[in-house]
């Protein structure tokens, strides 16, 4: 899914938002190998100064450099910004000397981490500096904040096995390995222990981030959730405010609430040993209006039933993906923790209530149980489409219940009319649980009352296929929402989107008809206090992109 951070962009939280990676991860397709991150206890100095001993950077890339080309793209092939420079920096020092250089001429600047950012936030042609994070990429544990310092160039599968292997720990973040920690994590960050553990955003205790002064001063400053810290707002912008607004994020401490001692094995939550996976495929040929509603309904029936916090099924996950008929399938996959008493009866009682009443023969039906490592437990490699088919359009909703009879047509319209390609479909994605048992404002992530989140996307090859891909992907969302201009205005049914989902075209007034701003519709009530943060701590309006917090307006 969902990646922005305070000036990172990393986006797809979620391997929900790949359909190939989704097959890889029912064991259809190959998954990316993985490499291996060290654990380190650190003390508190020793984290600050951790990448500056390696020597590495800064690296400034111009054009006409050999390495210019290769640096330019992020994730999404469809954006690829000319900047002046590309500044590598490995350290904070050095995001503080680079940013200050960038206030001082006056130049445009956007911040990298992983680079899986649907839009062209980073690639912006006002961007004349792209600041490429990828070296800070360091995780280990902070023995003076007790809590694991995360730094954004760390994607989220260096996360994983450094808290696993060195403390048997983990965060409840998405799916997809390739993710930079940096935008993920400013975002909200959610994934397959959501409806167990929350949002990612639930276990951060503190940023580190470099803002600008007023006056143009640089500096960086760490900000935490501790009630008297001054700059607690700061810490708070950055639990679900989304990146590019505030600064840019250069470290991440996670310490659950509640957690005491200095024990780190005991300051997130315990790792599974286990994960059990089933998936399910249906062919398009046997697939009727009747049959897909049925799946759609009774899914979302589901989760309004079983997402409440504290729910026994708190700790399944499960995905409902139909592919464009084009694309001939489609999927349920599912994950529990193999540990959780009765997890096999909970995996078929789920999917039992799923395919109620619904004359359907699955062309695969697969479990496996596999250790909590294996490259299967993570459903994709974080890449949208393949090394080739890499361009795409995402857009989303939260959903607060099943979708209306109104939206289940227009979902089955969609994805029967002729313009759907092979790679084009849409998904239901399992939220709620844990997540619901936070209050609105206790967060920057106004969305808490919900149970799913909705997923529409397309990917292609070509640029010549723009056009195309594009109408189609934008027509279905217009269509699921025409009751509400043409957006997921919270209501009953609809709640908004998800920021690390960011979608343009709902700043759009051409697609965006319901009156309610993009702003809105991503942060709810929680905007106005984020704009006084913005005012605060980027005064000077630094890092904007497309849908970016805006000052509030004088008077």
């Amino acid at each position: 899914m969902p990646e922005m951070s305070g000036g990172s962009t990393s986006t797809p939280d979620d391997a929900a938002v790949s359909r190939r990676g989704l097959l890889a991860g029912a064991g259809a397709a190959a998954v990316t190998a993985l490499g291996t991150g060290a654990a380190a206890t650190w003390d508190t100095g020793a984290a600050a100064a951790a990448s500056e001993a390696t020597g590495f950077g800064p690296v400034t890339v111009r054009p006409g450099d050999l390495r210019y080309d290769s640096l330019l793209r992020g994730n999404n092939f469809r954006f690829a910004g000319r900047p002046d420079e590309i500044r590598v920096v490995g350290s904070t020092d050095q995001v503080v000397r680079a940013v200050s250089e960038v206030v001082r001429s006056g130049r445009r600047v956007a911040v990298r981490s992983g680079g899986h950012c649907f839009e062209n936030f980073t690639a912006d042609p006002a961007v004349r500096v792209l600041l490429d994070l990828a070296p800070m990429d360091a995780v280990g544990y902070d023995a003076g904040r007790r809590a694991f310092a995360v730094q954004p160039g760390a994607t989220l599968g260096d996360v994983y096995r450094t808290l696993f292997k060195g403390w048997g720990v983990t965060i409840p973040g998405g799916s997809c390995p390739e993710v930079g920690a940096g935008g993920h994590f400013a975002g909200g960050g959610y994934g397959a222990l959501s409806r167990r553990y929350g949002s990612v955003v639930d276990h951060l205790y503190g940023v580190e981030v470099v803002v600008v002064d007023r006056d143009g001063t640089a500096r960086a400053v760490v900000a935490t959730r501790e009630p008297d810290d001054p700059h607690r707002d700061l810490w708070w912008a950055h639990t679900g405010g989304g990146g590019g607004n505030f600064g840019v994020v250069t470290r991440y401490w996670l310490r659950s609430p509640g957690a005491t001692g200095t024990d780190p094995s005991r300051l997130l939550p315990a790792a599974p040993r286990r994960m059990s996976q089933c998936v399910i495929f249906w062919s398009w040929e046997h697939m009727t209006e009747r049959a897909l509603t049925g799946l759609l309904r009774n899914f979302g029936t589901w989760h309004e039933r079983n997402s409440a916090p504290g729910s026994p099924y708190a700790g399944l996950y499960g995905i409902l993906q139909p592919s464009h008929r084009a694309g001939g399938t489609v999927m349920l996959a599912v994950q529990i923790d193999a540990d959780i008493p009765d997890a096999d009866g909970m995996v078929t009682d789920f999917v039992s209530a799923v395919t109620a009443g619904v004359d359907l023969t699955p062309v695969l039906d697969i479990r496996r149980t596999m250790p909590w490592l294996h490259r299967m437990t993570w459903p994709g490699s974080g890449e949208p489409g393949d090394v080739i088919t890499r361009r795409y359009k995402i857009k989303a909703g939260y959903l607060r219940r099943s979708f209306t009879e109104a939206q289940l047509a227009a979902v089955y319209r969609n994805l029967t009319n002729s313009t759907g390609g092979p790679n084009s479909a849409m998904l239901l994605v399992g939220y709620g649980g844990q997540v619901r048992a936070v209050a609105p404002g206790a967060t920057a992530i106004a969305q808490r009352d919900v149970v799913m989140k909705a997923i529409y996307q397309t990917t292609w090859g070509e640029e010549a296929d723009d056009a195309a891909n594009l109408a189609w992907v934008r027509d279905l969302y217009r269509d699921v929402y025409a009751d509400t201009g043409g957006v997921p205005v919270p209501g009953e049914v609809n709640d908004g989107s998800y920021i690390n989902y960011p979608d343009a075209d709902l700043a759009d007034p051409a697609w965006n008809t319901s009156g309610v701003s993009a702003h809105r519709l991503y942060y709810k009530d929680n905007y106005p206090r984020l704009q006084r943060v913005k005012a605060r701590w980027d005064p000077r309006d630094v890092f904007r992109h497309a849908l970016a917090v805006e000052p509030p307006q004088a008077g």
